[in-house]
């Protein structure tokens, strides 16, 4: 009996699972964009109610068991409206999801963490990587420029040479101003090893806020990296490459020889001499830019492989890049391989690194090369009829621009090699529901190179070298950074919270040797060693800097009903950098509070908004990008301060520098108010923002004279308060239009007033900016009440016509032809008839006030083409190469069309003797606008039809062409107006002596998916 119960059991189980099995059916399906039929990859299918999906393949397919017709799939994808479709006897499911504009950028990458942009309470912006990749820029940073409001960039033509950015104005004045680069966990201050195809989003944290969760490091601004991952599925391999050149723009047209020689006799005439040439025996002579500057070859390559399987995911990519600089013989390159791989051990463990190792070498170009381009006499030949070089003593014009720079070119041999590693590994597990424990560790390791020979040589009277000089640089750096997290997410009835504690540790070390020697040989490059020189030549130097942080930080976000939102911060970090005086540790809390007004019920019935938000925030955020021991007194040795006593030598040492007692964190202090909207149906999108941001406690170095006995003839210490305050807004417009045609449109701007609120020393100013002046006049003040390194000198009121208007005027040792300065002010504060150094005022700002940017992309059926546009309006620059003279250097064809050369020739322009007398002097002629306009990327590309595809077995082809800053419209009388700081210091920016200009790209490039 028992057998045959046993039986019936068995039998009803059988028949209960051959019924359970029978129900479950096995959907295939393909998920597609409604906007061009293009597959989806990575999108989400996921059994409603369930934990249970899968993401779609390469191609957008799918497979996936459901358990009955009842069944209902959930397609969703970030940017993309969701649909639900419940199953029934369908057994294929080609689903079309629709762009959801209100849901672009949902989720957007914060500190440690990710958060939907509706709970972000801070100023935050993300580009995508793919937005980025589109543009033919060598570095990634380069591709933000005109995108991000409040975010100006200044790039160099040089290659290889990061861009200038400055987020919200300048953040500190002394040390690094770069704002903090945090790729995939690893702290940086400069990306240039990146490739830009290797990025899959950058955030861009723009308040204090935001930024103060990293506050050690965050005074700059925060700039979070992502790089690409694999995904589930088949293999996929992108291949991404472009070949083009580069041409210099808006090129300086300088006085021909015929028209220089008139002028170098007319300097002559006015300091009573006599003519040094004869105008007739000249032509147009050497044009120095044709001779030196050259179309730059340029070309980037990268291919990637992807994919992955149900427990792990890869992404391996390779890259290449090689730029010739517009100056002859100069050339970069750079070579980028990077792995990512996450792996799924246990349901509750995921554990993963990434690894990016990077290499560059270049051929330097001549240091001072531009200023010798501008001031080389054209009446010299690059080359006598013998073949010899063309000699500029052999014309008596004297030691100003005794240069051929051809020779300078030619003779001169510097290469620079970069090895960088860097890596992340992590480890998250999840301890129960909500709760997540995370654990990486990272660091990079650097070794460059730079290795400087010069040869014996005789090429003119001055440019020769009778000994020759080999000298190796190898700076080196070593960083390690170890993080934990500890995140607990819950969500109870209308409320959710997210709860954050961390712990972080760093070191960072930097190591410098120079040595050089002299008489060494040169048989080829692998023979340069420094023990082929005299032993009696070698010199040996060494320094480095160590720094040492413990960071301890939590965070809390709240939101009410998707309607109120609140979020606190606070971090606590310990520096060695500040441990003088017990000021090693300090405390950066902040605060944030958001209202999503169209979620209220009051709401619902209008039908202007789609949505509203408005959100406030305030911070603190600290700066330690500075050397560390302040205020350690430091000596310097050498020969010049050995003495002999009785008959024995003994060295002597001197003080460096004046240093403060105590060195305090130098602290930011930033309030933002913002509005976020959207209306006619979200295709019009509005974010505008308030801030002021406040510098406390500045670390400036301030000039004080050598006469005190001090090497470096500088104080530093902490010096001034200053602060940045604006307006920032983005307008996009994305529309989709019948028979294939979308588009899109926006529009960002910022306006933003620096101003200096206290200075330490009183009323007397810091003054700097000295690059490219001469008689050590120093162009830039920074004082109470004006902008960080306001360009300061004389305001001119003409020209002097005759003798005796100069008898009659403030400056009677002035002569026909020189500035007529403006009398402001004596010892009493009135003007008294003398032109002094009281009579000084502001002229000009360094620091732009407006910077915008316009970028459309338009899509018709296969065809897509993009244009870019981006400007800067009310700033100034300090055009120096006007007055940096010492002789008989070159002038532009604008002088010489424009110069007084008699009695009522001009009222604007001096005579030739700009660089004589009192005109050197910073004044308002050399001061000039320096707003521009440009079309910053032009781009049309073709993406080939699916079926054509198929028949090469590609999953996607793209040609398109490119053209980068190919127009540039400005009034500025130099090669570009987008001049860096000197030294990358704000008291000296904005300052044009000798900088390699930017120059137009045009390149074809292809985009292969396989």
């Amino acid at each position: 009996m028992k057998t045959i119960v046993r039986l019936l059991y068995m039998l009803v189980f059988l028949a209960l699972g051959s019924f359970a099995y029978a129900q479950e059916i096995n959907v295939t399906g393909k998920v597609t964009s409604s906007a061009d039929n293009s597959a989806l990859p990575g999108a989400s299918v996921l059994i409603k109610g369930t934990t249970t999906g899968v993401p779609t393949d390469a191609d957008g397919n799918f497979a996936i068991k459901v358990p009955s017709p009842q069944s209902v799939l959930v397609f969703s994808m970030i940017g993309m409206t969701p649909q639900e479709i419940t199953v029934g006897t369908q057994t294929t499911l080609n689903v079309a999801l629709a762009e959801d504009a209100k849901a672009l950028n949902e989720v957007l990458v914060v500190g440690y963490g990710s958060q939907k942009k509706l709970d972000v309470t801070g100023a935050i912006t993300q580009i995508k990587g793919a937005d980025i990749a589109k543009q033919p820029s060598m570095n990634a940073v380069s591709g933000l420029q005109g995108k991000v409001a409040g975010v100006q960039i200044n790039n160099s033509g040089k290659p290889g040479e990061a861009p200038q950015i400055r987020i919200r104005g300048v953040g500190t004045a002394y040390g690094s101003a770069n704002p903090l680069y945090i790729v995939d966990g690893v702290w940086f201050d400069d990306i240039s090893f990146l490739n830009s195809g290797d990025i899959e989003s950058m955030n861009i944290l723009k308040d204090a806020s935001s930024q103060s969760i990293y506050g050690v490091r965050a005074a700059n601004g925060v700039v979070l990296i992502t790089t690409k991952k694999g995904k589930s599925g088949q293999a996929i391999i992108d291949y991404n490459g472009y070949v083009g050149y580069q041409k210099v723009t808006n090129q300086i047209k300088m006085a021909n020889a015929n028209e220089y020689a008139t002028m170098i006799n007319e300097l002559s005439r006015i300091n009573g001499k006599s003519d040094v040439l004869d105008p007739a025996q000249f032509g147009e002579g050497t044009d120095w830019y044709h001779q030196i500057l050259r179309n730059a070859f340029v070309t980037n390559h990268q291919i990637s492989i992807s994919g992955g399987g149900e427990k792990s995911t890869y992404n391996f990519s390779l890259g290449y890049l090689d730029q010739d600089g517009i100056v002859e013989k100069n050339n970069f390159k750079r070579y980028t391989a990077r792995l990512q791989n996450d792996f799924q051990v246990l349901k509750s463990l995921k554990v993963g690194y990434s690894a990016t190792a990077a290499y560059s070498k270049s051929r330097d170009e001549a240091g001072g090369i531009f200023r010798q381009l501008y001031a080389a006499g054209p009446v010299v030949p690059v080359y006598y009829a013998d073949g010899t070089y063309g000699d500029p003593t052999d014309y008596n014009l004297g030691d100003g621009n005794n240069f051929n720079p051809q020779v300078t070119v030619d003779f001169y041999n510097q290469n620079t090699k970069k090895t960088l590693l860097t890596g992340n590994a992590y480890a998250e597990l999840s301890l129960f529901k909500g709760l997540t424990f995370r654990s990486s560790l990272g660091g990079r390791y650097g070794q460059d190179e730079t290795r400087t020979y010069v040869p014996q040589y005789v090429a003119t009277f001055k440019q020769r070298n009778t000994t020759s000089f080999l000298e190796f640089v190898r700076p080196q750096t070593r960083y390690w950074i170890f993080e934990n997290t500890l995140t607990y997410t819950k969500d109870f009835g209308q409320h959710s919270i997210t709860a954050l504690l961390g712990q972080s540790a760093q070191r960072d070390q930097s190591y410098k040797l120079t040595a050089n020697a002299l008489n060494v040989p040169y048989s080829s490059e692998g023979d340069l060693y420094l023990a082929l020189g005299s032993a009696d030549g070698r010199n040996v130097k060494d320094e480095g800097d160590l720094g040492t942080y413990a960071s301890y930080f939590g965070r809390v976000n709240y939101s009410f009903g998707e309607r109120y939102m609140l979020n606190a911060s606070v971090r606590a970090d310990g520096s060695s950098k500040f441990f003088q005086g017990g000021n090693a540790w300090g405390y950066f809390p902040s605060v944030g509070a958001g209202w999503v007004i169209s979620n209220e019920n009051f709401m619902k019935d209008q039908s202007i908004f789609d949505n509203l938000k408005i959100r406030g925030s305030w911070g603190k955020i600290g700066n330690a990008s500075v050397p560390s021991n302040l205020s350690t007194l430091t000596v310097a040795t050498g020969g010049g301060l050995a003495a002999i006593f009785g008959g024995q030598l003994n060295t002597g040492a001197s003080i460096n520098t004046i240093i403060p007692p105590t060195t305090y964190w130098e602290r930011g202090v930033g309030t933002d108010a913002g509005i976020e909207a959207s209306f006619l149906k979200s295709r019009l999108t509005v974010e505008l923002d308030y801030y002021i941001k406040k510098t406390e406690r500045a670390i400036f170095d301030i000039p004080v004279l050598t006469s005190i006995g001090t090497s470096s003839g500088r104080i530093v210490g902490n010096q001034a308060d200053f602060q940045n305050k604006g307006f920032e807004f983005a307008l996009n417009w994305r529309d989709d239009i019948a028979d294939g045609l979308s588009y899109s449109v926006g529009v960002n701007g910022a306006v933003n007033n620096n101003k200096v609120l206290s200075v330490t020393s009183g009323a007397n100013p810091i003054y700097d900016g000295g690059v490219g002046l001469t008689s050590g006049a120093l162009a830039t003040r920074t004082r109470v009440g004006d902008p960080i390194g306001s360009f300061y000198g004389y305001v001119v009121d003409g020209i002097f016509q005759n003798e005796e208007e100069i008898k009659h005027s403030a400056q009677p040792s002035a002569k026909p032809g020189d500035f007529k300065y403006r009398d402001i002010s004596g010892t009493n504060g009135v003007p008294d008839g003398t032109i002094s150094g009281l009579d000084r005022q502001v002229i000009g700002n360094p620091n732009p006030k407006f910077t915008y940017g316009i970028n459309t992309s338009w899509n018709y059926k296969n065809v897509d083409l993009m244009l870019d546009f981006q400007g800067v309006a009310k700033v100034d620059i300090y055009n120096a190469n006007l007055g940096w003279r010492y002789g008989n250097e070159n002038f532009t064809k604008d002088f010489y069309d424009n110069r007084w050369h008699g009695e009522g020739t001009s009222n604007t322009y001096p005579s030739a003797n700009i660089g004589g007398g009192q005109n050197y002097l910073p004044n308002t002629f050399f001061v000039q606008s320096g707003s521009y306009f440009r079309v910053r990327n032009a781009q049309i590309g073709y993406t080939f039809p699916q079926a054509f595809n198929e028949r090469l077995k590609l999953r996607k082809l793209r040609l398109y062409a490119n053209a980068q800053n190919p127009l540039n419209f400005f009034k500025y009388k130099g090669l570009s107006p987008e001049v860096r700081a000197n030294e990358n210091k704000p008291t000296q920016a904005g300052i044009d002596a000798n900088v390699y200009p930017l120059s137009a790209t045009y390149n074809f490039g292809i985009n292969v998916t396989f």
